[in-house]
């Protein structure tokens, strides 16, 4: 009878906790220190029923070993971890981060202040890799049954896809501010430059690559981080021995992705991180109404990110804003050249019709001046009307009118 009574008092603690719920059911916790449910305290009851019954994702850490308890919407949070963590010591948990996170809680429990955090950046490793991550959370003492600190509370958002979302906006947004109405491709390039160089967590180094009229050799047009004379970087480069799939790329007119380029190249940048990137991808800028792109943007990819859709849709946006920007300029060069191709043909022209005008005058006025002068003679004292009329004609008949 009291081990029935027992266990119904255990069903209806974790009744309203969903999967968690019924995994805290299920859970074997005679052997953590917490011992078994049924002893403990009603302050650790009360805390875990409410953050099961929260939409909001929670952790909580209670006792000496701060155990660890969630509920299902922090589950995706834990990734791979789910459901292992349930139970285990909370260092043990997020032990890669807990130089960031573990002062915090110890600030909590001694002192009982709440803290809090926005954008948080945090290195998790749930998803089988390093993963840079962001959140917004508090910590929260939790007081036990003696009016002391059991454990603490933690309310938290996650807040990774909008910040690095934010953030590739306005990297995009301040490209397109600063290379719309350039004219000339050096400018163009020094200001997509300084654009680029601003935030190297998304673009730890960036290459562009423009390709001559032939398609055998390229040039640099713009380098980020990645230092001047690295093996990976040089100014001139023949497009089947450069190490990189340029030729490809232009090719297919699609990104290719390089998964061996420290074998290939040595030492790398890390740009923003702490290590170097382990891809690169290698992207086509296409040119209006020409056959094949003008050059490629190489960009060593984020080590702590996945290349996922989001990622392709930023790299894809910012070589299409590069490619719009040398379209225009190159439009520009070519409406340039005509417009002084034009000028020397008027030039040429005016020149050529004042010679003509100038040869033309002089032997008519050797023509027109003696009879100019018969005119005169004609005329005399008598002054014959007639035959001045008559002479007049024939001048204007040499003339041509």
């Amino acid at each position: 009878m009291a081990l029935s009574i027992a266990r119904a008092k255990r069903a209806e603690f974790f009744a309203a906790g969903g999967e968690m719920g019924r995994r805290m059911r299920d859970f074997d916790w005679s052997q953590t220190p917490l011992g078994l449910p049924v002893s403990w305290p009603q302050s650790l009851r009360t805390a875990v029923q409410i953050m099961l019954g929260s939409r909001y994702a929670m952790w909580m850490g209670w006792g000496p070993e701060l155990t660890f308890f969630y509920n299902d919407a922090y589950a995706p949070t834990l990734g791979t971890r789910h459901p292992w963590a349930l139970g285990k010591p909370s260092r043990e948990v997020w032990r890669e981060i807990w130089n960031d996170i573990g002062p915090r809680i110890e600030e909590v429990v001694t002192t009982g202040r709440a803290t809090y955090d926005q954008d948080l950046p945090l290195i998790l490793h749930r998803s089988g890799y390093p993963e840079e991550t962001f959140h917004t959370f508090s910590y929260s003492p939790l007081p036990d049954d003696e009016g002391g600190i059991g454990g603490h509370l933690c309310v938290v958002i996650e807040d990774t896809e909008r910040f690095i979302g934010e953030r590739r906006l306005r990297m995009l947004h301040e490209i397109g501010a600063r290379i719309a109405n350039q004219q000339i491709a050096e400018s163009l390039f020094a200001a997509v430059c300084e654009c680029l160089a601003t935030d190297q967590r998304d673009l730890p180094f960036t290459l562009i690559y423009l390709v001559d009229s032939n398609g055998e050799r390229a040039e640099l047009a713009c380098s980020t981080v990645i230092h001047a004379n690295h093996r990976a970087a040089p100014q001139m480069l023949q497009l089947d021995a450069s190490g990189w799939p340029i030729k490809q790329a232009r090719a297919e007119s699609k990104a290719v992705i390089v998964d061996d380029f420290a074998a290939r190249f040595g030492d790398l940048p890390t740009g923003g991180w702490d290590i170097p990137p382990h891809r690169e991808i290698v992207v086509p800028i296409a040119e209006q109404a020409q056959n094949q792109p003008a050059g490629v943007i190489i960009i060593g990819l984020n080590p702590y990110r996945p290349l996922d859709s989001a990622y392709r849709r930023f790299i894809d946006l910012l070589a299409g804003q590069i490619a719009a920007g040398l379209s225009d300029v190159r439009a520009y060069e070519r409406e340039k050249r005509r417009a002084e191709a034009l000028a020397e043909i008027d030039l040429a022209k005016t020149a050529f019709f004042s010679n003509v005008s100038h040869e033309f005058r002089t032997p008519l006025t050797l023509m027109l001046s003696p009879l100019e002068d018969l005119c005169c003679v004609v005329r005399g004292p008598a002054g014959s009307a007639l035959i001045e009329h008559r002479l007049s004609s024939c001048a204007a008949m040499a003339c041509g009118f």
